[in-house]
């Protein structure tokens, strides 16, 4: 499986992020929900220059949304709640009218069961991207995974990244799966230090690997 794209979330540090942007991640998440302990509750000192920058939301309004991709010049937000697509619709066109071209939508789903994958089908056409992540009672950052095997009953047009509970010793479990519509991978709790602090030798040698997959 060649992995075209790597994020990783949760990044809250300046000194951690330029380090992380260093190893060649492709996105890089930064969380916006208050209740997450990843929260970027200030502006860091540094922010990516050349990884795109990800926000991530959950059931925010969307004038926050608008007023944070404009301040941090977010390239892609994340909506990790209970968005519906008449809600990224409205979003989009909240976007396009304040910064003249909306940032990518990724929509999150939380997977346990192929069941999970039915509401899928409602934002083909509306979310550019799909990122699909365990479920758990709160929205991401678990450090747990799901099968990935229910995702052969995704049947959509919408590419998505594989989120849950990646980590270190999961090269091989990447290398074996296959989805015509994966483009990459989502990085996050398997890889700190502490919430929001990566351990930079970690991902170093994990992203290596992925790259030579």
């Amino acid at each position: 499986m060649n992995y075209q794209l790597i994020k990783v979330c949760g990044m809250r540090h300046a000194d951690n992020i330029r380090q992380v942007e260093a190893l060649g991640p492709d996105w890089m998440g930064l969380i916006f929900w208050p209740r997450s302990s990843r929260y970027v509750d200030r502006r860091p000192d540094y922010l990516p220059t050349r990884a795109r920058r990800v926000g991530v939301f959950v059931d925010q309004p969307a004038d926050e949304i608008v007023r944070i991709a404009r301040d941090y010049r977010l390239d892609a937000i994340q909506l990790h709640g209970h968005e519906t697509p008449a809600d990224l619709c409205r979003l989009r066109t909240a976007l396009d009218a304040d910064l003249g071209t909306a940032p990518a939508l990724i929509k999150a789903f939380s997977i346990a069961t192929a069941d999970d994958l039915e509401r899928t089908a409602d934002y083909d056409g509306t979310a550019d991207y799909l990122l699909f992540d365990t479920k758990t009672p709160l929205a991401g950052g678990s450090g747990r995974q799901f099968d990935w095997r229910v995702l052969d009953a995704y049947h959509g047009t919408t590419p998505f990244l594989l989120s849950g509970g990646i980590g270190p010793d999961d090269t091989g479990r990447l290398a074996a799966f296959h989805h015509p519509r994966c483009i990459g991978i989502d990085l996050n709790s398997r890889f700190e230090l502490e919430p929001g602090l990566k351990d930079v030798e970690k991902l170093k040698t994990f992203i290596k690997k992925i790259r030579e997959l």
